[in-house]
């Protein structure tokens, strides 16, 4: 009985790191390519003056979109596990959960700071609700929210409201209204902290609103959990035929959205709605290709996983395993490289040099985290967030990082 016990448990446990080294390779995929978006982007200033070309459309169409929505997917799965964890020790986690996203946002709001890009703040502000969800026992009925979040029905009320001609559907956006850009491509340090401070942030939150991104990130918190729940990252085997199934749903819908969306936009412009119904179906558009490719990243990380190329995949789970940290990092480095307080390289650098250098980042990155970890336990970040979580400072932080 003890060995067969043994047994289970051994199993319990591989399957346990199986998972959770899974995630982590799919988080640290989606921080990399986020990296990659903004190292094309020029941490937000090309938008000041974009100009297309083969390696920004190649980046955007594979890579932006996506790989927020995949950390959106990891983070509500994470919910899941600590919440599963401490129910598991007889421990109601949920005013822990709390205080945890508190300090996550705090965290957010240092960094956001360093670049008014930073995404950190809206996990945590929106991992609020999933303590609501939480409680709902029914899977059925949190897939079915989460649909409905995809099917942005805000954004589907105001494109007929829009296309009717209703004043409040047809005013203009107002995410393009943006006074500290002038601040970030030829602005002082201190202008810079200033306009973070709270101007600067406006057009990002209003983008967040107004493009029905929130409502997104919701479903994928509550997809994310649901994955948790029915142990999909644990036991992906049993769930091969569905996850190729999925994959090829996907892929079919991924394909046909890039390649009819602009014939349709194309069409619709033509009926004379106007510039701003124009603009809600593109929203609606873009956010389900999004969705789309975000499937397809999934499950190809997933299937790789699954094959002799998890091997080199690895790699990435470190990265996984610091991503709080990376991601700070990555700002503290190139925001002062592209800025106008810095070295002011956003009109320097051609797309091709930000590809290479954001490439060599990567590995560098793949490296040092691979390097942090045969030592240290987290990375700094994570560490000082699990400390404050738990309002202890004895956490665990020298030793290698477990499976």
């Amino acid at each position: 009985m003890q060995d067969a016990a043994a047994v289970t448990t051994a199993r319990h446990d591989s399957a346990s790191q199986a998972r959770l080294e899974s995630v982590d390779i799919v988080r640290g995929f989606a921080l990399m390519a986020l990296f990659l978006v903004h190292m094309i982007e020029s941490y937000e200033l090309y938008w000041a003056d974009p100009r297309s070309g083969p390696i920004s459309d190649t980046v955007y169409l594979l890579f932006m979109g996506k790989s927020f929505s995949l950390l959106a997917l990891c983070f509500g799965f994470s919910f899941f596990i600590l919440m599963d964890r401490a129910a598991r020790r007889g421990v109601d986690f949920t005013g822990r959960f709390a205080w945890r996203l508190a300090v996550l946002f705090a965290i957010g709001f240092g960094h956001a700071m360093i670049y008014r890009g930073d995404i950190i703040q809206l996990l945590a502000l929106m991992g609020f609700v999933l303590l609501g969800f939480h409680r709902v026992r029914s899977n059925a009925v949190l897939i079915g929210v989460a649909a409905l979040c995809f099917a942005n029905p805000v954004l589907l009320v105001q494109l007929a409201a829009a296309m009717q001609g209703a004043d409040w559907a047809n005013q203009p956006p107002n995410q393009y209204v943006d006074p500290a850009m002038a601040v970030y491509l030829s602005g002082t340090f201190p202008e810079y902290l200033r306009a973070n401070l709270w101007e600067g942030q406006l057009p990002k939150w209003w983008f967040m609103v107004e493009s029905g991104r929130m409502t997104q990130i919701l479903g994928l918190y509550l997809v994310g959990m649901v994955l948790g729940r029915i142990g999909f990252f644990g036991r992906l085997g049993d769930f091969a035929k569905a996850r190729w199934i999925a994959l090829a749903g996907a892929a079919a819908s991924a394909l046909g959205l890039h390649w009819l969306r602009d014939p349709f936009k194309a069409w619709f412009a033509a009926q004379r709605f106007g510039a701003e119904a124009e603009r809600h179906l593109s929203y609606l558009l873009n956010s389900w290709f999004e969705l789309a490719g975000t499937a397809m990243w999934l499950l190809v990380l997933l299937a790789l996983f699954e094959s002799p190329a998890r091997a080199l995949l690895r790699p990435l789970a470190g990265v996984g395993r610091t991503t709080l940290t990376l991601y700070i990092l990555q700002s503290l480095v190139f925001v002062p490289v592209f800025y106008g307080f810095g070295l002011g390289m956003h009109d320097d650098w051609s797309q091709a040099v930000r590809l290479w250098v954001g490439l060599g980042a990567i590995a560098a990155q793949l490296v040092l985290a691979q390097l942090w970890l045969r030592h240290f336990r987290y990375g700094p970040v994570e560490w000082v967030w699990r400390a404050l979580t738990y309002w202890r400072r004895d956490v665990p932080f020298k030793g290698a990082a477990s499976g």
